[in-house]
């Protein structure tokens, strides 16, 4: 049984603002495996941990270079790799990351060129198909707090001028959409909430719908009229056309705030092409994930075939769970421990769907069972995301 012995944690180099690594508990637990672990030097330098933090006296910890970190049995970076990078990975090796194969064939494609034993975090599901490696709820509650944080700006204690409770009008009620419901009703942060509660504040109501109301432009046109933070949390199972067409977004107050929570890519060069479940707007990321209406970068980061006449300050990030750092790797060690057990103990082609619960779970993220059971990209529906 050909087992895993060497483990490697590179770092995530998607933008500045990205500053989560694995957190120095999660190696020490990994290491006590018995797996010889290897850190990127530098990792976690931005979170204000040095190497000695990592190691904390363990003879299974080493620091490495990037290139070494892609060359041990099993390689672990939450983002997916850059395209470029993907040659660093030594044929054979296991690569752990956020690969999301339904909306990534050209990733797919990649991978099986180059011989990469691939287990997509987002693809560990349980017997029910829920997700088990997932920060929906950060998703949700970063987003809005976002969203809570601009209005701030110009309703100081989230007071309207006429008094009257803030409207957040939530589009999809699946697993993102029922965390925003609540992280709406509490202005997106507890705390915040709280204080908002003791000086006697009017509050915030927030109105779901799904896709029974959705594509009803005259329903649609009277809520997003009342919308002060209009919420895509949506599902689609086209993804070729949006959810909001770019005309109704002139239906929305001009100081409503848009939160982008789906963050679904512009890829048009796909078969059929994928577009953003509220047309015309930027995506952002880790570095800038507030565009005011007026914000120049619209022009650049929207193609030029998509309508984006119809603008609204628009909060939008590819990795929603980041903006947190610390508390999101937390989260994400805790869910992760058993996987690793499971991987260290069996190795990647032991893996079996009829192993016991965690096993399963697991094999079903691998590349192989992907490729079994494949569907056409566009029978797939775009879920909501997390990581690139």
């Amino acid at each position: 049984m050909n087992l895993p012995k060497t483990i490697g944690f590179p770092r995530m180099r998607q933008e500045s603002g990205e500053k989560r690594v694995f957190l120095p508990e999660f190696i020490q637990c990994v290491a006590g495996l018995g797996a010889k672990v290897y850190v990127e030097e530098g990792y976690g330098s931005r979170s204000g941990y040095d190497f000695e933090d990592y190691k904390r006296a363990s003879p299974n910890v080493f620091v490495c270079s990037r290139e070494d970190a892609f060359q041990k049995d099993v390689s672990l970076i939450l983002r997916s790799p850059k395209p470029d990078e993907f040659q660093l990975v030594k044929r054979g090796t296991i690569l752990i990351s956020m690969l999301h194969y339904p909306t990534r064939p050209k990733r797919v494609a990649r991978l099986q060129e180059l011989g990469i034993n691939a287990i997509s975090l987002d693809s560990i599901t349980n017997d029910n198909d829920l997700r088990m490696v997932e920060n929906m709820k950060a998703v949700a509650w970063n987003g809005i707090e976002a969203a809570f944080d601009w209005l701030e700006k110009d309703w100081p204690g989230l007071v309207r001028p006429d008094k009257q409770p803030i409207n957040v009008l939530i589009l999809g009620t699946g697993m993102v959409g029922k965390h925003a419901i609540e992280a709406a009703t509490k202005l997106g942060n507890i705390e915040r909430n709280n204080d908002h509660i003791g000086s006697n504040g009017p509050g915030a109501v927030a109105i779901s719908i799904g896709r029974n109301i959705a594509p009803n432009p005259d329903t649609m046109k009277t809520l997003m009229a009342q919308a002060d933070i209009l919420v895509d949390a949506t599902q689609r199972r086209d993804a070729s056309r949006p959810v909001v067409p770019n005309e109704w977004i002139a239906w929305l107050p001009n100081h409503a705030v848009i939160v982008d929570l789906a963050v679904d890519p512009y890829t048009l060069d796909a078969d059929p092409p994928v577009v953003r479940g509220v047309e015309g707007i930027p995506q952002g990321n880790l570095d800038q994930y507030v565009f005011p209406a007026d914000d120049p970068k619209w022009d650049s980061m929207v193609p030029e075939s998509i309508p984006s006449k119809n603008r609204r300050t628009t909060v939008t990030c590819y990795s929603w769970p980041g903006v947190h750092p610390e508390a999101c790797m937390l989260h994400y060690a805790q869910q992760l421990k058993p996987f690793i057990e499971v991987l260290f103990e069996k190795g990647y082609e032991n893996l079996s769907s009829s192993g016991l619960y965690f096993e399963r779970a697991l094999y079903r993220a691998t590349l192989k069972a992907w490729l079994q059971e494949e569907t056409p990209i566009a029978e797939s529906p775009i879920r909501v995301s997390e990581e690139d």
